[in-house]
């Protein structure tokens, strides 16, 4: 198997967002306050164009099997960024993709200089959230910064 793991460009846009999509509603979490409904899911690599911050791609053979990022998102605390949007297709867990994906957003963080990383989850998710503890995210009581996705109830930061 070899995976390759790349930058978003704007030709992923599309199933990008049919991905996360897909992933969302696999989980029942296709729902308001999400990125399900956020229309920036539809064209990322727009989004991911500021300083600071990048999104990741997974592909074998041409084949997209997961993103994840890290985005300075408003409100967060000084010297902390956002890891975001991090979705590995169905047939693709289970083999260190989405381990891979999350080491590849933790570099992008340290090389631009940040010290904390936030996330935010949602309690069906919990393979997930397993993965982000077996790294080193604790969770925290509340939310920090100002993502909009209202829907989410679980909330972690990692201190690098």
């Amino acid at each position: 198997m070899s995976i390759t793991l790349r930058k978003i460009e704007e030709k992923d846009n599309h199933a990008v967002a049919e991905m996360i999509r897909t992933v969302m509603r696999e989980f029942k979490i296709d729902k308001p306050g999400t990125v399900y409904i956020d229309p920036t899911t539809d064209h990322l690599s727009k989004v991911f164009e500021v300083a600071n911050a990048d999104y990741w791609l997974a592909e074998e053979n041409g084949q997209l099997l997961g993103g994840c990022g890290i985005y300075p998102t408003a409100g967060l605390p000084e010297g902390c960024v956002e890891l975001v949007k991090y979705y590995v297709r169905s047939e693709a867990r289970g083999k260190g993709i989405g381990k891979a994906l999350m080491e590849k957003s933790i570099e992008s963080a340290q090389h631009y200089g940040y010290n904390e990383i936030y996330l935010e989850s949602l309690p069906e998710l919990s393979k997930a959230i397993g993965l982000y503890e077996k790294v080193g995210f604790k969770t925290l009581s509340g939310p920090l910064g100002n993502s909009g996705h209202f829907a989410c109830n679980v909330f972690m930061l990692l201190v690098l």
